[in-house]
């Protein structure tokens, strides 16, 4: 089991930053940002391997940053430069065997969730 607890949403203006936070009890071989707008599904934001190898969506290429501090089991997603549409629950998630990583199905464990809201 793989427990995840995340922090550090909020509300902003657009333009605005903020950077989540995800406290992991283990850590695995992929780990992940998605989120959740209102009537609309899951969708991966950024992932981390256990090598260090980022990948992100193209709607935040440049803007997010993941990373990841295995002395102090965290996973961050630093976002920059927020838009309206970056307003969702956004969720940290541990994937063991890895596969494509936005999709959500490859992931074993979930957190309950932040929420961003970004105001125009």
């Amino acid at each position: 089991q793989v427990q995840l607890v995340e922090s550090g949403g909020g509300s902003v203006q657009s333009g605005g930053s903020l950077r989540l936070s995800c406290v992991y009890s283990k850590s695995t071989y992929c780990m992940a940002w998605f989120r959740q707008a209102p009537g609309k599904e899951r969708e991966g934001v950024a992932a981390i391997d256990s090598a260090g190898l980022t990948t992100y969506a193209d709607s935040v290429k440049g803007r997010f940053t993941i990373s990841q501090d295995n002395a102090k089991n965290s996973l961050y997603l630093q976002m920059n430069d927020l838009k309206s549409e970056d307003t969702a629950m956004y969720y940290c998630a541990a994937s063991i065997d890895g596969g494509a990583w936005e999709r959500a199905t490859n992931y074993n464990y979930w957190g309950q969730g932040t929420q961003v809201t970004v105001s125009s």
